[in-house]
């Protein structure tokens, strides 16, 4: 499954550090890790946070993702994942492939 996930600078930052392979941990403030279903949700996210944020796309195995429920947050646009923060590392073993940049501050 195609997921997405807006990122501020420093975020990309830990991301491009990992060979974009992994997204960093969470912050104790953090107890979620949100990867969002579409491209649209994500720009609207990181537009409304601020200019600094980009998004960033990757690819998750199925059989792994299927263990969570998508969360509806809003519209049938605003579908995410809801990760605790101490499965991230599972969840990052889990991305196929690298992680990718697919907008540039707007």
């Amino acid at each position: 499954m195609r997921l997405y996930r807006p990122v501020g600078e420093k975020e990309l930052a830990l991301i491009r550090d990992s060979g974009w392979k992994a997204f960093p941990p969470r912050l104790p403030e953090q107890p979620i890790f949100y990867p969002v279903v579409n491209y649209e949700y994500a720009r609207q996210i990181a537009s409304k946070w601020n200019a600094t944020h980009d998004v960033v796309t990757f690819e998750i195995c199925d059989d792994y993702i299927k263990g969570f429920d998508v969360q509806t947050v809003g519209s049938s646009v605003h579908q995410e994942y809801w990760i605790p923060a101490e499965e991230l590392d599972n969840f990052n073993a889990h991305i196929l492939g690298q992680i990718e940049l697919i907008t540039d501050k707007k």
